[in-house]
């Protein structure tokens, strides 16, 4: 066993004493940092082309990775490790007035053991195991484990056979351009030093998964993410003539109604259940105050996946926004006609019909009724729309959509059906392959021989339950379902494009090993000391030993 509690501390504090917010320049302070303190220990003083600072691409803003590795002496194998880790964090408005204290652990827990805490939290805070602050389970600690297997390989490469690669990288909490950057760097590195990449071990949280749950876990692959997003069309009126119009709210919220927290749209793989959507934004596009009611809106929803497919959810989200819209459509009926009773104004019928497609499909005929007049259309008012700096990727997707929908030659209300943001691949580790049937042997022997050590149980898992990088270094999606998914987003191509032949290059089984904590994002943010800065550690240690250890 390592004894590494005291250093990884060190390390973690270190860290999260940087503030690196998302989309700030923390993120390139950070691995400034990280980069300085790598290239200062001896080994990369002796070999400093092995630890990189590497600015992303196709990024709107300045930021970097760090990428370090270490080869091995005791045989000449090709085999590599990557361990991976994220340097940034969310934001620190939820600290109030500790906001100033949100990355100094040591002050932070002394002014959060003067508040009025839940009988939980004040337990922790004076239990002497915990470290709160923000970055210190998601997942600073984790990447600091990692930079000290880093350090303790590059003082004792004779343990290797095979290399150690380590890969910090930026924007996990948003889109993802550190991860995709740094494939490029690792197939570089491939193809220079014959790297043959067998696993990667990634360091995020992990927490409880219900109350009372006592379990350590760890994960085989990931769950995927999607964002599928509806733009709602309706029948404008004046609110004194309400029911001379369909205001697309009644539908919007019908939809949200329909999808949210449904347990018909959890996906169960490997004995495993996603949790249902639930929204993420629900508006209509009013630019302005008017006694009109809204002609659009628009509402998008989070969807996690383990093994349906981009075009499983669009066909089974098409079938519920039907069902939203018949239900809003026999709510307005059984309103108008209860109106019309209490009026004695004489009930016509209402003229408005369920219509339901994807954006693909309106692509399509938009295309064919209008030819390449539509589609130069609609690639110059993308152009035109990236001069916004304002607009992030999902309100670029809407305003594309409602730009579009001005050239469809039937305009009766409907809903178009689209995804609007990056698409987060799902990983399965089923054992298919040699490499991955090692990983999984690897972690199993590491926990059964850590298990006996640590006092709480700790459990292996098959989808990890967070977004995360992970995501981006393996593939289980063929290519038709790659295709529906770049198909149906109004951005693809101009706000947003991601090389997934890059992530289907590296191709590496990935588990994830890391801190235990609670509240990640929020306030009282915390990781656990004993599990996170010796089990975490050990645990990695265990698999490395394993598959590049040597027999």
């Amino acid at each position: 066993m390592l004894d590494c509690r005291d250093e990884v501390l060190f390390y973690t504090k270190q860290l999260v004493n940087i503030e690196s917010i998302v989309n700030t320049n923390g993120e390139k302070e950070i691995a400034q940092v990280l980069h300085a303190m790598i290239a200062s220990l001896p080994y990369f003083m002796e070999f400093p082309e092995q630890v990189v600072i590497s600015r992303t691409s196709d990024d709107e803003l300045e930021r970097y990775n760090v990428l370090a590795f270490v080869k091995g002496t005791k045989s000449d194998s090709s085999d590599t490790v990557i361990l991976m880790g994220h340097l940034d964090t969310v934001g620190i408005d939820d600290f109030t007035q500790l906001a100033d204290l949100a990355c100094n652990p040591d002050e932070l827990l002394e002014a959060i053991k003067k508040e009025a805490l839940p009988e939980s939290v004040r337990a922790h805070a004076e239990s002497g195991n915990w470290m709160f602050g923000r970055g210190t389970l998601d997942m600073k600690s984790g990447v600091a484990s990692h930079l000290y297997l880093l350090k303790y390989y590059s003082e004792h490469p004779d343990e290797l056979e095979g290399n150690l690669v380590l890969l910090a990288e930026c924007d996990e909490e948003d889109s993802s351009h550190g991860i995709l950057s740094a494939l490029k760097d690792l197939q570089a590195w491939k193809e220079q030093h014959g790297f043959n990449y067998i696993a990667a071990i990634n360091a995020d949280f992990v927490a409880p998964r219900h109350e009372g749950d006592e379990n350590r876990y760890i994960y085989k692959g990931t769950v995927g993410k999607l964002l599928p997003s509806f733009f709602i069309t309706g029948s404008e009126t004046h609110v004194g003539s309400c029911f001379e119009g369909l205001d697309p709210n009644l539908i919007a919220a019908e939809l949200t109604r329909q999808l949210d927290y449904n347990p018909e749209l959890c996906n169960e793989a490997l004995g495993e259940t996603t949790v249902p959507p639930v929204s993420l934004k629900q508006m209509d596009l009013k630019p302005a105050y008017t006694v009109q009611t809204a002609l659009s809106a628009y509402v998008y929803y989070n969807f996690f996946i383990h093994s349906w497919s981009p075009k499983d959810v669009l066909e089974k989200l098409t079938v519920q926004a039907e069902i939203a819209f018949t239900n809003a459509l026999t709510l307005l009926k059984e309103r108008y006609e209860r109106f019309c009773r209490m009026t004695g104004e004489p009930c016509r019928e209402l003229p408005w019909k369920v219509r339901v497609m994807t954006y693909g499909d309106m692509e399509a005929e938009l295309a064919q009724a209008h030819g390449e007049k539509y589609t130069r259309y609609i690639e110059d008012f993308k152009q035109q729309l990236l001069n916004d700096q304002s607009l992030d990727v999902r309100m670029f997707a809407a305003k594309t959509v409602e730009e579009a929908w001005k050239w469809m030659p039937d305009k009766s209300p409907g809903i178009i059906l689209f995804y609007s943001s990056l698409y987060s691949p799902r990983v399965e580790l089923k054992g298919d392959r040699p490499e991955e049937q090692n990983l999984m042997e690897a972690l199993d022997k590491a926990v059964a021989a850590l298990q006996p050590s640590y006092s709480k149980p700790i459990v292996v898992r098959d989808f990890f339950p967070y977004i995360s990088d992970m995501s981006f270094v393996a593939l289980s999606d063929d290519e038709a379902a790659l295709e529906t998914a770049a198909k149906n987003n109004p951005s693809w191509g101009s706000k947003l494009l991601v090389n997934y032949q890059d992530v289907r290059r590296l191709n590496v089984p990935v588990v994830n090993i890391g801190p235990y904590g609670l509240d990640a994002h929020k306030k009282y943010e915390r990781m656990e000391l004993e599990y996170s800065l010796e089990a975490v550690p050990n645990l990695t240690n265990m698999v490395i030993k394993e598959l590049i250890g040597g027999k």
